[in-house]
């Protein structure tokens, strides 16, 4: 990928005035606190780590495409929540300097919702739709002309005065996301012609290159010990990486010292994160299991109702990374606790 293209980054001229610990920020105010993020995300591709696969096939994709002056076909990223799918989607619009829409499918309620925003796109824009597997039916059904022949049927009317007009769209490529991908129906599925990607958690190598990188960006003078305790606890998650760099920051201002791997230890016991990076809920899970129902099988409804939690919070935000420390299992017969997760609470 080249690595000419890139996208202004939010936030950036007031993240130039930060120093090291406990330096002032200049005029720096909550808005700015919440660009934060939008100035950690990489800009260009080769500031992009890992999912290298993900990368080289979108390379051949939008090359040819140019080569052909023509939009690339539409392309869906999966896997779980924090591994830059949403950056993805903002590389893929800056390569091909782009206009990007962002909505997500929960925010896609009426048929109306969609027509507007694809009515109003610019000709070659991106339009990227995040947990595209809450879309309904009445909307997915709306979306196919649109994606294979550019065009928005519209129902105008009711009863037997009812018509249909058919609308041209213009030229625009769909970037979908979603952390639920056996949600999305065939039909679908199979309108993603660009390809459909999976983006899997990361190695403590790339997220030490992703957390030496945030942390220059923020002015901070992080040592290697430092990023490898925040590498460790990061639950092989780029944007839980860089949200503990900024909590252990936020830790040592407030205690003015400066960034030491003691500093991180300290951050990291206040706020209940392990070395493994298990927090007080993943421990709660795991005790529940064995304690509850003496380590499995238990069902998932069952296990949520004994955690006070929604089921689809228990299966997408507990248990990715207790699955991927293979401290429980699934099965027909629902979540068992393993050996390693015995042993852990044992320890």
């Amino acid at each position: 990928m080249s690595s000419g293209s890139s996208i202004p980054s939010a936030g950036a001229g007031n993240m130039a005035q930060t120093g090291g610990i406990g330096s002032p920020v200049g005029n720096w105010t909550p808005a700015g606190d919440r660009m934060l993020d939008a100035t950690l995300r990489p800009s260009v591709w080769d500031e992009y780590v890992g999912q290298s696969h993900v990368k080289n096939n979108l390379n051949i994709l939008i090359s040819a495409a140019k080569k052909r002056q023509a939009m690339p076909e539409h392309v869906l990223f999966y896997g779980p929540p924090g591994v830059g799918k949403t950056t993805l989607a903002h590389l893929v619009a800056a390569s091909l300097d782009a206009p990007l829409k962002t909505t997500s499918g929960v925010a896609l309620e009426r048929a109306g919702d969609l027509a507007a925003i694809l009515t109003n796109l610019e000709p070659g824009s991106i339009l990227f739709i995040d947990e595209i597997h809450q879309l309904s039916h009445k909307i997915e059904e709306l979306l196919y002309p649109a994606l294979e022949s550019g065009t928005l049927d519209i129902v105008l009317g009711k009863g037997p005065s009812a018509r249909t007009v058919e609308l041209a769209l213009p030229p625009f490529m769909l970037v979908g996301a979603t952390t639920r991908v056996a949600q999305l129906s065939s039909p679908l599925r199979s309108r993603f012609g660009g390809g459909v990607y999976q983006l899997d958690f990361y190695s403590d190598e790339d997220l030490r290159s992703i957390i030496a990188r945030s942390a220059t960006l923020l002015g901070l003078d992080a040592p290697s010990e430092v990023v490898e305790k925040i590498a460790s606890r990061s639950r092989a998650t780029p944007r839980v990486a860089n949200s503990l760099l900024k909590r252990v920051r936020d830790y040592a201002e407030v205690h003015e010292k400066e960034l030491s791997a003691e500093v991180c230890e300290l951050a990291c016991a206040m706020f209940g994160i392990d070395s493994l990076g298990l927090t007080k809920d993943d421990r709660r899970y795991l005790q529940t299991l064995q304690d509850s129902f003496k380590g499995g099988p238990a069902g998932i409804r069952a296990l949520a109702s004994a955690l006070h939690e929604d089921p689809d919070t228990v299966e997408n935000v507990y248990e990715p990374y207790l699955l991927r420390l293979a401290f429980i299992e699934r099965s027909a017969q629902g979540r068992r606790l393993t050996t390693k997760g015995r042993e852990y609470l044992q320890s």
